[in-house]
């Protein structure tokens, strides 16, 4: 088996035109941990370059970092409050500014030696990933089970399919590949130090991160129904999932109906469609468009492959979906 390599994507700040065209040439052939990067936009990045020739240093402690094109805007930043790695090209912007991570913006082996560092910073979500892969791809075989996931003698996932999944931060994604799958009889208990998290958050993080096309053929021509909200932090929603949601949950469409009523691109919508999809939030079965399930492992399974539908329970009592709050783009469960 072959794992797929994950996207990591770098955001840019205060760097001109042509800057950043030599920032993508670079990112684009950089493979590290395992992983590839791209240039995204700065909101939904891993990781930040910043341009210090257009920082500012604030008398709060802040930073101001000035647009590097005619059209760009000024941002300000608090690097206690940054969760991501974040470099900067020299000049820096003050003899006692001294970030983690700097490099020159002539010198490729430095923008490589960071984009190296960023990957190993950024392990913990290469390890969700190709966990995800594998469970994907052997979905239907896994069915409901709980495993161990076992790599050289060493744990470095636990999988509960109708439950939580730990995985190990410092696991690699050749770990992955040619690991044992040890089916067990109660719920896997998760050992301290892994990084546990849903079902649901292990298969956004692969839909976020992969080159694939996960949205099943028939998706793109059948009639799509709301069905749930994802069980999400709202942040790791993006506006074109909240606009996606909003539209279907006013009224059923076709993929290229919804394309029009957004004003997205087709590409662009089948791409978010099939993130939701892969967190049960949206289904071509009218039938189960009205019914919230609260098993986080949808009882009557999609085939993550072809989308068909696989039963494999007795589904819970249904709960009839409020009317839409149209004061917001989709009602959507806190956590």
């Amino acid at each position: 088996m072959t794992l797929e390599l994950p996207v990591l994507r770098l955001g840019l700040a205060g760097f001109s035109a042509e800057q950043q065209d030599a920032a993508r040439a670079v990112v684009g052939s950089v493979v590290a941990f395992g992983a590839t990067w791209e240039v995204s936009s700065f909101t939904d990045a891993d990781a930040w370059w910043i341009s210090g020739q257009r920082t500012q240093l604030l008398p709060d402690g802040t930073l101001r970092v000035g647009p590097g094109t005619p059209s760009g805007r000024s941002l300000q930043l608090d690097l206690a409050d940054v969760d991501r790695p974040v470099a900067f090209a020299r000049p820096l912007p003050g003899a006692g500014f001294s970030p983690a991570y700097a490099f020159d913006l002539a010198e490729r082996a430095q923008q490589n030696a960071v984009l190296e560092r960023f990957a190993g910073w950024l392990q913990p979500a290469i390890s969700q990933f190709a966990l995800a892969s594998v469970v994907i791809d052997q979905y239907a075989a896994l069915g409901g089970g709980s495993f161990q996931v076992i790599f050289n003698g060493r744990l470095i996932a636990v999988v509960n399919m109708r439950g939580d999944v730990g995985v190990l931060p410092s696991a690699a994604l050749l770990d992955f590949e040619d690991a044992l799958w040890r089916r067990v009889s109660e719920p896997a208990e998760i050992p301290s130090g892994y990084v546990r998290l849903s079902l649901s958050q292990l298969m956004w993080q692969f839909a976020m991160r992969t080159r694939r096309d996960m949205l099943p053929p028939r998706y793109r021509t059948a009639t799509l129904y709301f069905r749930r909200p994802p069980r999400l932090a709202h942040r790791l929603l993006k506006d074109s999932h909240l606009l996606l949601m909003r539209e279907l949950a006013s009224a059923p469409a076709t993929l290229r109906e919804l394309a029009k009523r957004t004003g997205m691109d087709e590409t662009v919508a089948a791409h978010g469609l099939a993130a939701l999809y892969l967190v049960g939030t949206i289904t071509s079965n009218a039938k189960r468009a009205a019914a919230l399930r609260d098993d986080d492992s949808l009882l009557s399974r999609p085939n993550l492959t072809t989308g068909e539908q696989v039963p494999v329970g007795i589904a819970p009592p249904r709960r009839r979906l409020a009317g839409p709050d149209m004061t917001a783009p989709v009602s959507l469960t806190p956590y």
